[in-house]
């Protein structure tokens, strides 16, 4: 049995990772990585929401 995950998944893994290396080395105190590894979270998910339906309407 493989593991084998969804684009969106894929997407979802990728955001959180890198989420959580942009809060750590772009911010000195907790607080504030948290915030910030949040905040590149959302960015990732409605980028890739938005750049989704764009290339849904170029096909179209």
């Amino acid at each position: 049995m493989t593991l084998t995950p969804s684009h969106f998944t894929a997407v979802l893994l990728f955001a959180g990772f890198a989420s959580v290396i942009f809060g750590i080395t772009q911010r000195s105190a907790p607080k504030a990585m948290v915030r910030y590894g949040l905040y590149c979270f959302f960015l990732f998910l409605v980028s890739v929401i938005a750049a989704s339906w764009l290339m849904y309407f170029i096909r179209r």
